[in-house]
């Protein structure tokens, strides 16, 4: 790639930004120049955040903005290089306080721009179209030390749902419960509804229709909640494809247990650029103000490229700091989530996020008669995510849990808790004009942001970053011993399977100020 002339001699590779060709796709041609495309830059804080170091506290937008934003004067050596290399900022969508700033141009100018050959890619399975370049990201030495990512011109899609229906061939053995029933196993608060309190649901494909979600919250007695759709980056309520099934499931999980909140759901593609711009657009969403987010998507860490991880967890470390909760699904292919090896789905290893397993939960009347690990892959089913991280440390809140080091050294473990995810003792969910027996760790995401809601209606505040909380709480799980995921056996305490447990869901709003 020849580099513009008056800047050849001082550019540097982007830190962290290595691609590698795209696994189970072709490469069928370059992009064409005259393309037009958008990409994400995303600009350093002002100064470094330390969740722990602020000690729980909460802080205000303002502060955060004041403290933890984009600087301006960073915003305004962006503008100048974008216009130094043919490319327009869309203001509307850039943010100090997301720390994103959208540059728009043709192909030929972004890879001017950026030092990189954009190819078109097929994949071999899906037939999904999309863009990528291999190699690394070379800017200017100035501005490479105040950018930290720049998502988009890679598009492959990084994720998938973690949602399973019912085999067919299962049914008659299954017994399935409504969202309601679950949270009554589980003991969750009464007397509270979430009122007050907004759900944001991150969807990367799929959509919902009107009259789906009537006639599922009529069919359980309740009135549909106040549903809102909010586009980013081109992403829209689209429903009639394969992932309608995930977005009914995250919305009647969460709203039919949380009546009362507000459901925010949050549609962008499913690449790393709008993966992140959702959870940052959701966390900084001063209009619907969600106090919890839920994410069931994900994909394996090493699909991952490391300044996307970077820059997707950055994004949930600021969610923790202004109180926002995010509950993650844990993937849905045991110990190697469908890798030849031991692996961890993201954003679930994320150190600021609370990751969500699956149990199969069996009930006797309203209580609990036996909850063991989710898998079901004997089957040819699919078995609860969790193992060890290969990327991000072993948090201070797990020191103590019993977390493996296959590497010889302390790294991040997966999950953080659990909850029924079994299709034979799924949810009934309603979409695309029929009623449908789901499960997959998907269903676990929502399960626990309602949790989370009701217990903030409960406590009159947001309850924010959980986990150190809730690991000096183990009492307040059902602590699963039974069960495996392939590599990892769960046991008496924190497990690789199953986290701490599913939920004692008073106890769990105790442990947390309810």
């Amino acid at each position: 790639m020849t580099l513009p002339a008056d800047e050849n001699s001082s550019r540097v590779t982007l830190p962290k930004t290595l691609h590698e060709a795209p696994l189970a796709a072709h490469m069928v041609g370059r992009m064409s120049p005259e393309k037009m495309m958008s990409v994400s830059v995303i600009v350093r804080r002002r100064k470094p955040l330390d969740l722990p170091s602020l000690g729980g506290r909460i802080l205000s937008h303002e502060e955060f903005n004041r403290d933890y934003g984009a600087d301006p004067e960073e915003f305004a050596e962006i503008r100048a290089f974008a216009e130094r290399n043919g490319l327009s900022v869309d203001e509307a969508a850039s943010s100090l306080p997301r720390r994103t700033i959208v540059l728009r141009g043709t192909v030929e100018a972004m890879e001017k721009a950026f030092g990189v050959q954009l190819e078109e890619y097929e994949g071999h399975e899906r037939k999904e179209h999309f863009h990528a370049y291999r190699g690394t990201i070379h800017l200017p030495s100035a501005h490479a030390e105040i950018i930290q990512a720049v998502l988009g011109l890679d598009a492959r899609p990084v994720a998938r749902s973690h949602m399973r229906i019912l085999d067919p061939r299962q049914a008659a053995a299954a017994r399935s419960f409504t969202p309601m029933q679950v949270a009554k196993l589980y003991s969750y608060p009464t007397g509270v509804d979430g009122s007050g309190q907004c759900i944001g649901i991150i969807e990367l494909g799929g959509g919902y229709s009107a009259s789906d979600l009537q006639t599922y919250f009529g069919s359980v007695g309740l009135a549909t909640p106040t549903v809102t759709s909010v586009s980013v980056d081109g992403g829209t309520n689209a429903p009639g494809g394969q992932a309608d099934g995930e977005v009914a499931l995250d919305i009647e999980v969460a709203g039919a247990i949380a009546p009362g909140a507000k459901i925010a759901v949050y549609f962008t593609p499913n690449t790393d650029q709008g993966f992140t711009d959702a959870i940052t657009t959701a966390v900084h969403d001063t209009t619907n103000k969600p106090s919890v987010i839920s994410i069931s998507w994900g994909g394996p860490e090493s699909s991952w490229s490391q300044s996307s991880l970077t820059a997707l967890d950055d994004a949930c470390q600021s969610a923790g700091a202004l109180g926002v909760t995010i509950t993650v699904a844990s993937g849905d292919n045991g110990s190697t989530d469908g890798t030849g090896s031991d692996t961890v789905d993201f954003p679930a290893s994320s150190p600021h996020v609370l990751a969500c397993g699956g149990t199969q939960l069996t009930a006797s009347g309203s209580s609990i008669a036996a909850e063991v690990v989710w898998n079901d892959q004997a089957s040819g089913g699919g078995a609860t995510g969790g193992g060890v991280s290969g990327v991000f440390a072993l948090p201070s809140w797990q020191a103590n849990a019993g977390v493996p080091a296959p590497s010889g050294s302390g790294r991040r473990g997966v999950p953080d808790v659990a909850g029924d995810a079994a299709p034979s003792t799924g949810y009934n969910i309603y979409f695309q004009g029929q009623q449908q027996v789901v499960g997959g760790t998907s269903a676990v995401a929502p399960l626990w942001a309602a949790l989370i809601a009701l217990i903030n209606q409960q406590k009159g505040s947001p309850v924010g970053f959980t986990n150190p909380t809730l690991y000096q709480n183990p009492n307040a799980f059902h602590d699963i011993t039974q069960g495996n995921n392939g590599s990892f056996s769960a046991g008496s305490g924190w497990d690789a399977c199953t986290g701490l447990g599913s939920p004692k869901g008073s106890s769990v709003s105790t442990a947390l100020g309810g």
